[in-house]
């Protein structure tokens, strides 16, 4: 089924990775670059972003690369800006930036917080601001928002701050959703479960083996029904889905790819 989204331009914010190997959204910026569509790959890091453009080039894809603060609302603008001027229209909108600090809500830091809403929710709030006035004008667009099971189900990890903005993102997922159906925009959400990606080796692996990534890894593998975690490709291959017209009928929704996690009554703490 090769060409799912041939001829259609990708916005994807978030497109690096924040250390080797794929992350979600190198791997989502990949995948729809051989799917057909060309790529306008957005990130804060300038050298991530270009690895994946190069990485898209050496594939005979398209894409242009450039730097941007997805919290900052001029940055967005102006690279929303950017990839029109490129590329003529924008009919994916793919948001992937996130990032975690391990607390709950005693012990959590009024700046954490404040930098956690700001990177994980205000980011898919100003990105869609931006572009969803181009997709109505053009008759239509999908969005994907990466949220997370952590807007849902508890992971065994005290993640307050990251819980309630992926749970933001759920729910202004289904706002889009219901205000522009009749204007062709879809608008739905991946959550990832117990996903190995570079993030987790950045940020995680102390809270939960002191610093040891293969027993970090042992611990949530063990965590998941299918006996392991998933990969960047897992989630890129569901975002694919919902970018692409075989979903013409699917919006507001929020899909999980979890190995079955959430189907669980409990979820089993780490360790």
């Amino acid at each position: 089924m090769a060409g799912r989204i041939e001829d259609k331009v990708a916005l994807v914010v978030g497109a690096g990775s924040i250390g080797p190997g794929w992350g979600n959204g190198k791997a989502a910026a990949v995948l729809y670059a051989r799917e057909g569509a060309r790529l306008f790959a957005v990130d804060i890091d300038g050298t991530a972003a270009e690895e994946t453009r190069a990485i898209i080039a050496a594939e005979g894809g398209r894409c242009e690369s450039f730097v941007a603060d997805a919290a900052d609302a001029r940055q967005v603008a102006t690279a929303v800006d950017a990839c029109r001027a490129r590329f003529g229209r924008i009919d994916i909108l793919h948001n992937n930036v996130g990032i975690a600090v391990v607390g709950g809500v005693a012990d959590t830091d009024e700046a954490d917080w404040d930098r956690i809403n700001a990177v994980n929710l205000k980011s898919v709030f100003l990105a869609c601001r931006a572009v969803i006035p181009s997709m109505v004008a053009q008759g239509g667009g999908a969005i994907v928002n990466i949220s997370s099971i952590s807007g849902i189900r508890s992971v065994g990890v005290p993640l307050a701050a990251y819980a309630a903005t992926k749970a933001g993102i759920l729910g202004l997922t289904m706002s889009i959703a219901t205000q522009y159906a009749r204007a062709g925009v879809r608008c739905n959400a991946v959550l990832p479960g117990l996903i190995n990606t570079p993030l987790i080796h950045a940020s995680l692996a102390e809270h939960y083996a002191g610093g040891d990534v293969e027993r970090m890894i042992a611990i949530r593998d063990a965590q998941v029904p299918r006996g392991r975690m998933g990969d960047a490709w897992d989630v890129a291959y569901a975002s694919l889905f919902l970018a692409s017209d075989e979903a013409r009928f699917i919006t507001g929704q929020a899909l999980a790819v979890d190995g079955g996690q959430t189907a669980m009554c409990v979820t089993p703490p780490p360790g």
